[in-house]
């Protein structure tokens, strides 16, 4: 029987069922029980009539393959001719190596920690759901890393990779930037029975990532309470007008409380303020009403003021007037002036000064 072995091709010479030699590119005669067996030197070295191990004791195969093997809790990383190619798990493995360079880097993956000297550019390559877990953590985050439901550490902003293998490995993250609350729409009765409905807000950011989470259940939900207990304090001892005229006491009063409660829930409570003070409809109808009067009355009273110091003024240039004839003739004159403004015509003789003529023409006009 003639054989050819192409170029990029290998040939298991087997006689009598045992492998006996290797063929390289060629063409070959085969006699009697002599048979071969062509594989592709791109792939992994392998034979269907035996095994790695025995085609590697010849000397000619372990010449011409890099072989690699993979122990339990390691994996290789395969690299061809400078470029990554794949992850091997565990076994042994043989490549052919006429044609391209087989390199290998091994790597223990008995933690789930990934080793520094490991390319961080093979993760997008390989498949992420049954080789590795990828964490990234913001730059306005915390994350606190589990191994096996037991805190680990505190991971800092950037980009993480565990290995996939027996530790269960999960990840939570906590916003390290300045957060705000929003306590809306308490119902709360004041000292006179009025109830009102409070907005109120206040800012906070965490202090401990860790106790945060392990020493109180819902810390959020802890600072909505104590806000709520310190509004229906302080509401509580005043009345609805007191309230209304002291916004700013009422917000300074809920800071420091919660200010009180910063180191058992694990803030720091930056600021609070009150947002909105809602008042029943029957409620708010009165208080427009009494505004509306106090707005009647202060504007009755600045009428009057007016009417008084227009008297005045009118009363001291009476008494100006009264002792002083000259500045009477000019008031005279003015006066004169303005009738003479809506007059049409006035006629004049020669007989008496103008001035005294005007006069009385104009008094009858004066006295009608």
């Amino acid at each position: 029987m003639k054989i050819v072995v192409n170029e990029n091709e290998k040939g298991f010479l087997f006689k009598n069922g045992r492998f006996v030699k290797l063929l390289d590119a060629g063409k070959y005669h085969i006699f009697g029980d002599n048979a071969v067996e062509k594989v592709l030197t791109k792939e992994m070295v392998h034979s269907e009539k035996c095994t790695l191990e025995q085609l590697l004791k010849n000397e000619d195969v372990s010449a011409q393959t890099d072989v690699v093997e993979v122990k339990d809790e390691q994996i290789a990383i395969h690299f061809v001719n400078g470029r990554f190619l794949s992850v091997l798990r565990r076994g042994k493995y043989a490549f052919w190596n006429t044609d391209d360079k087989h390199e290998f880097q091994i790597v223990d993956i008995s933690t789930p920690y990934v080793a520094d000297d490991v390319p961080k550019y093979i993760f997008g390559k390989i498949p992420q759901m049954t080789e590795y877990i990828k964490v990234q953590v913001e730059q306005y985050q915390k994350g606190r890393l589990y191994f096996d439901k037991k805190f680990v550490k505190l991971l800092e902003p950037g980009t993480y990779y565990f290995w996939r293998m027996g530790v269960n490995v999960d990840v939570t993250f906590v916003d390290t930037r300045l957060m705000r609350m929003d306590i809306v729409g308490q119902e709360i009765l004041t000292q006179d029975k009025v109830s009102v409905r409070i907005n109120f807000i206040c800012n906070y950011r965490i202090t401990d990532y860790m106790k945060i989470v392990t020493e109180i259940d819902d810390y959020q939900q802890q600072i909505h309470i104590s806000a709520q207990l310190a509004l229906r304090e302080f509401v509580g001892r005043y009345r609805i007008d007191e309230i209304l005229e002291n916004k700013d006491r009422l917000a300074q009063y809920m800071l420091e409380r919660l200010k009180e409660k910063e180191k058992t829930l694990f803030v720091e409570i930056t600021d609070a303020g009150v947002k909105d003070i809602i008042l029943p409809g029957e409620i708010r109808d009165i208080m427009n009403t009494v505004l509306v009067a106090e707005k009647r009355a202060q504007a009755n009273v600045i009428t009057r003021r007016e009417e008084v110091a227009s008297t005045r003024s009118l009363l001291n240039t009476a008494k100006l007037m009264d002792e002083n004839k000259t500045l009477y003739k000019l008031k005279e004159l003015e006066y004169m002036e303005r009738i003479c403004e809506n007059v049409g015509n006035i006629n004049l003789n020669g007989n008496v000064d103008v001035l005294t003529q005007l006069a009385a023409v104009l008094r009858p006009c004066e006295t009608q």
